[in-house]
């Protein structure tokens, strides 16, 4: 089945949020994007309830350099607050992602068909994504090229190693796990030679429960939805 894809995507800034630093009001990213943050960007370029996107790899190709910036975040009360933000400023990442047909929705199996959604994406990513794509937060504006994962030379191919502390790596989503519950896990990465392999959602052995969430299925039509369809009726006429 095809389903692995390889794409470039980069920006002025970004904002991993460590959530340590949340607390305070005051944010700060973290060096590497997250398993979550890059599975938003592959789900902003295309996605479908039938399947769940798993990112294999990262790799960084511009040095990691930080900006902050003086922010007004909204108080719940009303008003104001003043604080520092840190940002990654000029990014620039090869991501290698694969998808898997989604076995908590069976009534989708008629949509599993070889080749159709990786055509798709394909096309998506030649495009630029099928919705905005933001690099962690929403004011970090991001976009999306083709590329061959690998090709071309990165800031940190020289370097043979280099170990992060626990991080925070991605949540459990009932649509996904099957389980009527919310869960937040974290691993400890490893970049070697500017390249992190991330490790499958179900190995990461330190979690959190967060609580209770019931699945709420979408219904997918396949070609009918959007009116898909018709376009493809009034082309062939």
């Amino acid at each position: 089945m095809k389903n692995q894809i390889d794409f470039k995507v980069y920006g002025r800034f970004a904002l991993f949020s460590d959530p340590l630093t949340k607390m305070g009001g005051e944010k700060c990213s973290y060096q590497i994007p997250t398993y979550e943050a890059l599975k938003g960007i592959v789900k902003s370029i295309y996605w479908k309830p039938t399947f769940i996107w798993c990112i294999d790899k990262v790799r960084i190709m511009k040095k990691i350099q930080t900006q902050s910036k003086s922010v007004k975040p909204l108080i719940f009360s009303g008003g104001n607050d003043l604080s520092i933000y840190t940002y990654l400023a000029d990014v620039e990442y090869q991501v290698q992602a694969h998808f898997e047909w989604n076995p908590n929705y069976p009534e989708m199996e008629k949509d599993r068909v070889d080749g159709k959604h990786y055509a798709v994406v394909r096309r998506m990513i030649d495009r630029g994504g099928r919705r905005d794509i933001f690099l962690g937060t929403r004011e970090c504006q991001g976009y999306v090229e083709p590329c061959i994962f690998g090709e071309g030379a990165g800031a940190y191919d020289d370097l043979p190693e280099l170990s992060y502390g626990l991080i925070f790596h991605g949540f459990d989503y009932p649509d996904e796990t099957g389980k009527n519950e919310l869960w937040t896990r974290f691993w400890k990465p490893t970049m070697k030679k500017g390249v992190v392999e991330f490790i499958r959602p179900e190995t990461c052995t330190v979690r959190k429960f967060i609580h209770e969430q019931m699945m709420n299925k979408p219904v997918s039509k396949g070609l009918d939805e959007e009116g898909l369809l018709d376009e493809l009726d009034s082309e062939a006429l």
